[in-house]
């Protein structure tokens, strides 16, 4: 396949969204040097007047949607604006129809099944999907059941003070084909279990509410892989796959037995305000993974995991390069979290469909092994290219930039040795970090080089190991410390750096 080479596009690195009518005011306010008072009375008229429209326009709303405000550059418009990607979802009118899930014998009290109760839902409202659509409402309670499929034009929200629970029944998470991108599950050979909230081949999927609660209790599945008897590979908590305009804002997913969220084959999803919570040491509670998708927004997030907060992939070895379905056109922005074992945002390392346009902006990390990997292998195939990183804080993180290769990690005999990833075009700019345990370590392949790297403004305050560790890789470096290895040069006079 060949390597894209197109920079990102510029309505990747500047989109609004909501529409900034408080900021604008303000800055209005600003301009005026000596108001009248006739003049002041009516400001505050006016904002008053904005306020309650505001207020009424969210109180009749049935479910969360961003603003479908046109997006505009803070530059050109001259204005403080709050830079956001959620118009890769595209709202529709409300939902015709809206039902509860009491409404199918659901019973909230923590012990009782409701997985017959969810999946009659499911299917009642997936008689309107091409009749206007329909919403189910979860009230305050705790609702106990086993896996169920989504459908499409369809909204769940979660009321005040709802919980979902996962089954801890194994027999009410069935098992299903592994992905074609990766070959088998990701665990375990062969079929893999659903996830608890599944939905295949849809349109127009919303999952908000006011802070409601999605718990995996994923406990049983964790205790299965310590044990080592864990026969096919754990759900995720919500999978997505082959879907398109999805929005997942306004909940609080928790104790995952496997990923928590995972978009795959996915194009136009949007993930903000959500709090991913997991045990710091549960194996494998990835926050997010967008994987062989395309347009893909995560912003405003916090997460503690015991695995990647974030982590880009487009599958595994052979069987991702076979599908060659890549993840582009990606933002992950202001998101923070802790993770002891694993990085904020991971590339990798199942990557071998191809990932590119990749922007990363505002992340902020303590505590853990990794603020930033690319993590690919031998086998793996495919590129990682045009990926910006920018704006990274960072406090007591092991490795705060790290470059690795896995270890032997291959889904069958079948992968090919001679298969090696391609990885240029990665600018960091603007990363701090104190309290770092060392300095970056970037290690690429022998056979291939990791080109085309950037580093600008980047400053670490390194307790034990101050030098940088460089294998396989070249680029730029400028205004950093430490000093960076001998592979980074300082070249100004042609810098594709510096532009």
């Amino acid at each position: 396949m060949p390597l894209p080479h197109q920079k990102v596009d510029k309505h990747l690195l500047m989109v609004v969204s909501e529409t900034p009518w408080l900021h604008t005011l303000a800055w209005g306010w600003a301009r005026l040097k000596r108001p009248s008072s006739t003049t002041i009375l009516l400001a505050f008229a006016a904002l008053f007047g904005l306020y309650l429209l505001h207020s009424v326009r969210d109180q009749t709303s049935a479910t969360i949607i961003p603003s479908q405000s046109t997006a505009i550059s803070a530059a050109d418009a001259n204005l403080p604006t709050i830079r956001s990607c959620a118009k890769f979802y595209v709202a529709g009118p409300a939902r015709e129809k809206v039902f509860s899930i009491r409404e199918f014998g659901g019973i909230g009290d923590g012990r009782t099944s409701n997985t017959a109760a969810f999946r009659q839902a499911m299917e009642r409202c997936a008689e309107f999907t091409g009749k206007g659509g329909a919403q189910l409402n979860v009230p305050k309670g705790w609702w106990l059941t086993g896996s169920f499929n989504l459908t499409s034009n369809f909204t769940l929200y979660l009321e005040d003070g709802a919980t979902i629970l996962g089954s801890q029944d194994p027999m009410e998470w069935p098992l299903i084909k592994p992905l074609p991108s990766y070959g088998r599950g990701r665990e375990r050979p062969g079929a893999r279990h659903i996830s608890l909230i599944h939905g295949n081949g849809l349109h127009d999927v919303i999952l908000t509410g006011q802070n409601g609660s999605i718990d995996g209790q994923g406990k049983m599945w964790w205790d299965l892989w310590w044990n080592r008897t864990l026969k096919h590979t754990r759900g995720h908590l919500l999978e997505l796959v082959n879907s398109s305009n999805i929005l997942i804002s306004n909940i609080t997913f928790r104790n995952a037995p496997f990923w928590t969220i995972h978009p795959v084959y996915c194009s136009n999803v949007v993930i903000k305000n959500i709090t991913v919570l997991a045990p710091l040491h549960s194996p494998n509670t990835d926050g997010i993974d967008p994987d062989s998708s395309t347009h893909v927004c995560i912003e405003d997030c916090y997460i503690e995991s015991g695995d990647d907060l974030v982590a880009v992939k487009s599958g595994w070895d052979h069987y991702g390069m076979a599908i060659a379905h890549p993840s582009s056109n990606i933002i992950i922005q202001r998101v923070a979290g802790t993770t002891p074992t694993c990085s904020g945002v991971g590339i990798g390392s199942e990557m071998s469909g191809g990932i590119s346009n990749l922007v990363v902006d505002d992340l902020h990390i303590w505590d853990s092994a990794a603020a930033v990997r690319i993590k690919t292998d031998r086998g793996r195939g495919g590129y990682i290219t045009n990926v910006s990183i920018a704006n990274v804080k960072m406090e007591r993180v092991k490795v705060p930039i790290r470059f690795s290769i896995g270890s032997n990690d291959h889904p069958d005999d079948g992968w090919d040795p001679k298969a090696l990833p391609r990885i240029s075009d990665v600018r960091f700019s603007n990363i701090s970090g104190i309290d770092t345990d060392k300095a970056p370590v970037l290690v690429g392949i022998e056979g291939t080089i990791f080109e085309g790297l950037c580093f600008r403004n980047v400053n670490f305050h390194v307790r034990h190991e101050a030098k940088w560790h460089c294998e396989h890789i070249s680029g730029e470096a400028y205004d950093v410390f430490p000093v960076p290895c001998p592979q980074l040069a300082n070249n100004a006079s042609s810098s594709h750096c510096l532009h």
